[in-house]
């Protein structure tokens, strides 16, 4: 099958698939005679599993290790979990800045009512002052 093919069979763009190719994610191992790519079943299956990977906000290189170990089916699955291991800490640690950062934000909402005018506005008070600071 062709580019626009595989895309639509994955629901992925096709600059996206030629990404991946780029970055060697996906191979293309044929041309048709008009020097085409051509894709296979087995090339529907990779992209889906790097879709699902990004989905789980995978980065490209652990991608990348992932489609390696995938090569090696009779290895323990040891390198896999610790890299699953190390991306849920990522992944607790984001939660957490991003629980802050929802604080954060509270509090500047808190800092301005509806009744006041734009330049009584606690929020861009706050900002500019802040803003001031950190010069």
């Amino acid at each position: 099958m062709k580019i626009g093919e595989l895309a639509k069979k994955t629901d992925c763009s096709v600059q996206t698939i030629r990404y991946y190719e780029k970055e060697q994610l996906l191979c293309t191992t044929q041309r048709s005679d008009g020097n085409f790519r051509l894709y296979d079943e087995a090339a529907v299956e990779q992209l889906l599993f790097i879709k699902h990977c990004r989905n789980l906000d995978l980065s490209l290189s652990e991608i990348r290790q992932l489609l390696t170990l995938k090569r090696s089916p009779g290895a323990q699955c040891d390198q896999v979990n610790r890299m699953m291991d190390t991306h849920i800490q990522q992944v607790e640690t984001r939660i957490q800045e991003l629980v802050q950062l929802r604080e954060h934000l509270k509090s500047l909402r808190r800092s301005c009512s509806s009744e006041r005018t734009i330049e009584q506005c606690g929020i861009l008070q706050t900002l500019t002052t802040n803003q001031h600071q950190k010069r």
